[in-house]
């Protein structure tokens, strides 16, 4: 996944991807125990899927295969993603920078999204550690979304 994350960054280098942040499973891995995913979540802003079609990674189906990694773009698709994005932090994985949304936001999102795998990741995210119980019911009176309960 370093190799994958290098490539991103440069690709925000160059211009061609924007603010971008990881989400999804393979973030909830900055904060908790791992779970199982098939791909790398980025969450951005703008379609790119040309330019990197251009640079010769491999689409396949809503996945690009960055260094042998499938990455699936997400837009921000609404008001809560979109602060997720801008509000991501900086981090380190593997000696490389990058930004990962805050646990708070991940589970604000897995709430949102409501499947059943999101709902397993809201119970699994809510035992991390550093979670700020007050901040993720601010995110959650602001988006109207029901506060999850602790078992």
């Amino acid at each position: 996944m370093k190799s994958t994350i290098e490539v991103l960054n440069r690709l925000q280098a160059d211009g061609v991807l924007g603010l971008y942040a990881i989400g999804g499973a393979m973030a909830a891995l900055f904060y908790s125990e791992p779970v199982a995913t098939f791909d790398l979540d980025i969450f951005v802003v703008g379609p790119l899927y040309d330019q990197l079609r251009a640079r010769g990674y491999e689409i396949d189906r809503e996945s690009v295969l960055i260094e042998a990694v499938p990455v699936q773009f997400l837009p921000a698709y609404n008001a809560l993603v979109e602060e997720a994005l801008t509000a991501a932090r900086d981090v380190q994985f593997d000696d490389v920078p990058t930004r990962v949304m805050g646990v708070e936001h991940l589970i604000a999102i897995a709430i949102q999204t409501g499947r059943d795998k999101d709902r397993d990741r809201v119970r699994h995210l809510l035992r991390a550690a550093g979670l700020d119980r007050n901040f993720l019911a601010q995110i959650c009176a602001r988006h109207t979304l029901p506060l999850p309960i602790v078992n």
